[in-house]
């Protein structure tokens, strides 16, 4: 990524700016994606959470904590998703359709134990999460 890329929730009232490279991306399966998302699976891009900002409708930002793990961010006007941050990892999960103009290059699957929707990419399928994000480390096939 050569510069600053902006993004929006589904009606445009909450406008968020990524910098930086993204630290990942890629595919969840696991269930509690797959219900946030109403779909298949998840794309995401990894971002530092110091390289995400919101530049309008802070306000507009609402939170959902199923677990310690995520805090799932959403617009509290349309309801459009946004992004989550995980806190045990200091990244913030930016949906990958929030920010249409960065370049999506997913490099991996997380928790493909879990999915409903088989996918033969050659990506690497690991069964939860990588070893050094608490995971098993361990992959599956495809």
């Amino acid at each position: 990524m050569s510069g600053p890329v902006q993004g929006t929730c589904f009606c445009g009232a909450v406008e968020i700016e990524v910098s930086g490279h993204p630290e990942a991306m890629g595919y969840c399966h696991c269930a509690s994606c797959r219900s946030w998302s109403a779909g298949p699976v998840n794309a995401f891009i990894l971002f530092k959470n110091e390289n995400v900002a919101v530049t309008r409708g802070e306000d507009h930002i609402g939170h959902f904590k199923k677990t310690d793990r995520s805090d799932r961010q959403f617009c509290s006007r349309c309801g459009g998703h946004v992004m989550t941050y995980h806190p045990l990892w200091g990244l913030m999960d930016v949906y990958a359709a929030t920010i249409p103009s960065q370049t999506f290059e997913p490099g991996i699957h997380v928790n493909y134990a879990e999915t409903v929707l088989p996918m033969v990419d050659g990506l690497p399928k690991m069964k939860d999460f990588p070893s050094e994000m608490g995971g098993s480390g361990e992959t599956v096939p495809e």
